[in-house]
């Protein structure tokens, strides 16, 4: 594994990139700002292939708001109301997406520099998050694990609190397998029937939808620009597809698969342990240099807004516990 100079944040702490590489020839880089995945590099015939949007220097991240390939939390997704109730006692949290929490708020574990502690071919990235940061309670300590295992990236979680808290981890990379400016005509199957209902400030309604005979419904392989614009309040709500899809009601022991995305001659699988898929089109991409859907994110989490919704999975985190997830990204040629 190497490293390099990123860039400085404007107080003038220094930000490090490093470089994982696998007997395959694919690679990460991740930085400490944001424990972000800035480039990964898929071998293909004649070379390899960038299938991640990303920067190649710390400063565009600074002002960037889309989180691009970053470690969303402490609350990945939208938090209703800026607001949840924990033991009987109402938590108020900074609103950054209208009148809504959005990823960890303002300040969210995005634009956080981590602690970076190399060890072999795995990068552990840790982050203590004091108790009431962002209006949340208890000290959380957590850590990130990236590794390349073939052609497969592994992003292990982890976490414990002081204090009983909420907490919902995810990684925010945006994929293009073919390079183009569009994503519309890559191939998509989510094994899902089931999503998250939501209502026009893309919060959930605590209504779980059936996928069937609706533009939602990916359990056979569909061009994810195929249905993209026919009529549908979900999709109206998203402007495209900004949907939590139903995997399973509670954390999986192991990772199972969650969705296959094909295009460019890549296929990516994704497995995760999370009981759901978050699945965005780009819809609010825009701005050079990545273009109106140019990226799809396929990130396992908990559903949306879990935390206000009882039955939802809980993504309440205790002392004595051990937060534990993982999610993985495979690239095979199809």
């Amino acid at each position: 594994m190497k490293s390099h100079l990123f860039g400085h944040l404007p107080d003038g702490t220094a930000v490090q990139a490093f470089s994982l590489r696998s007997s395959t020839g694919m690679s990460a880089t991740i930085t400490q700002y944001g424990a972000r995945i800035a480039e990964l590099l898929v071998p293909v015939a004649g070379g390899a292939r960038n299938v991640t949007l990303g920067f190649d220097r710390l400063e565009p991240y600074l002002s960037d708001s889309r989180h691009l390939g970053a470690v969303a939390g402490r609350y990945a997704n939208r938090i209703g109301g800026a607001r949840f109730t924990l033991d009987g006692r109402e938590y108020r949290l900074p609103a950054n997406d209208g009148r809504n929490t959005l990823h960890g708020g303002p300040g969210g574990f995005a634009y956080r520099v981590w602690q970076a502690e190399p060890d072999g071919e795995t990068l552990r990235l840790t982050l203590h998050s004091p108790d009431g940061d962002q209006g949340f309670p208890g000290a959380l300590d957590v850590a990130v694990e990236y590794r390349l295992d073939g052609n497969a990236i592994v992003i292990d979680y982890a976490a414990t609190t002081d204090a009983p808290t909420v907490l919902n981890l995810t990684n925010h990379a945006y994929f293009n397998l073919s390079g183009e400016a569009s994503v519309l005509k890559h191939v998509l199957h989510i094994p899902s029937s089931r999503v998250t209902a939501l209502d026009a400030e893309l919060i959930p309604t605590g209504e779980i939808r059936d996928v069937a005979g609706t533009p939602l419904d990916f359990r056979m392989p569909t061009a994810i620009g195929a249905r993209i614009d026919q009529p549908n309040d979900l999709l109206q709500y998203g402007g495209g597809y900004d949907l939590n899809y139903v995997l399973a009601d509670a954390p999986r022991a192991a990772p199972a698969l969650a969705a296959t995305l094909s295009g460019g001659g890549l296929v990516m699988t994704v497995l995760t342990t999370e009981p759901g898929l978050q699945f965005y089109s780009g819809n609010f991409l825009s701005g050079a240099p990545f273009a109106w859907r140019s990226a799809v994110c396929l990130q396992g989490q908990h559903y949306t807004d879990s935390l206000n919704h009882p039955a939802f999975p809980t993504t309440v985190l205790r002392p004595g516990e051990r937060f534990a997830s993982r999610t993985l990204y495979r690239f095979d040629a199809g």
